[in-house]
């Protein structure tokens, strides 16, 4: 057996608090997330399962290159968070951490999932977090991100503002000034976590929660923001297994259109 696949044996039958002792290496590509279930016990369930788990989730998609392991548990936390799987985020969050996001990155990510996933899976995510950060020692102090607002484009934000206001007027004014007012002029300058890695979570609880119809805006917000279009791809590629390939294929499609109309 390969050392990988050996390794990955280990993880999966001791769980987490025993994966601590293992590796960094093996902990962090690990792709798949059993909730509570070994490799063996899934396989006994369902052996094909088990086996694309093995060999193609953690033997080959998240030992892709084209994402970083780090933005691959950023996508991944968002969808479990945007799709209401907290039975599967302790292992995630515990993923992230190894993979180098920071404890005050992923109390940002909670936040700003808030206000793409509902206050409901937020709180519920920030629970699960509670426990995760608590057994790794993660203190208040960890916590909190610099103080300040980031700077923004002036004239992208008034016209950003104007397209929401003719949406909005008429229809829903409240929506309108929260929307200028809390989540694009707070919210998203928060210096907690780069505006490349808001929109890497916002187009992948957008992929998760299927709203295609939302990914043009938050597709060219992504490469304003310093997304590539080969990491935007890699996004929707790791989603089809964690979001299901129904909604990878409709976001496939709108980032094939948004993709053809921006150079480079």
């Amino acid at each position: 057996m390969k050392p990988f696949l050996a390794m990955l044996l280990v993880i999966l039958a001791t769980g987490l608090a025993s994966a601590k002792e293992v590796p960094t290496q093996g902990r962090t590509m690990l792709g798949s997330n059993t909730m509570g279930f070994s490799l063996p016990e899934l396989a006994a369930v369902a052996p094909a399962l088990g086996d694309y788990t093995e060999r193609v989730l953690a033997g080959d998609l998240w030992r892709r290159t084209d994402l970083s392991l780090r933005d691959r548990s950023i996508v991944k936390v968002a969808a479990l968070i945007a799709g209401g799987h907290t039975a599967a985020l302790p292992a995630e969050l515990g993923r992230a951490l190894d993979c180098g996001v920071t404890p005050a990155e992923l109390s940002e990510v909670i936040t700003h999932l808030a206000f793409y996933a509902g206050w409901p899976g937020a709180t519920s995510a920030a629970s699960v977090a509670k426990s995760v950060f608590a057994e790794r020692g993660i203190g208040a102090d960890q916590l909190a991100g610099p103080p300040g607002l980031l700077q923004v484009d002036e004239a992208a934000e008034k016209e950003r503002a104007a397209y929401v206001g003719r949406n909005l007027d008429g229809v829903a004014p409240g929506l309108r000034d929260y929307t200028n007012r809390v989540l694009f002029d707070e919210v998203w300058r928060r210096p907690g976590l780069a505006a490349r890695d808001r929109s890497l979570v916002t187009i992948s609880a957008l992929i998760a929660e299927g709203k295609a119809a939302q990914l043009v805006g938050h597709l060219n917000r992504g490469l304003d923001n310093g997304l590539t279009k080969a990491e935007i791809s890699a996004v929707v590629t790791h989603l089809a297994f964690y979001a299901g390939w129904p909604n990878a294929m409709s976001a496939a499609s709108v980032a094939k259109a948004v993709f053809e109309k921006r150079p480079g």
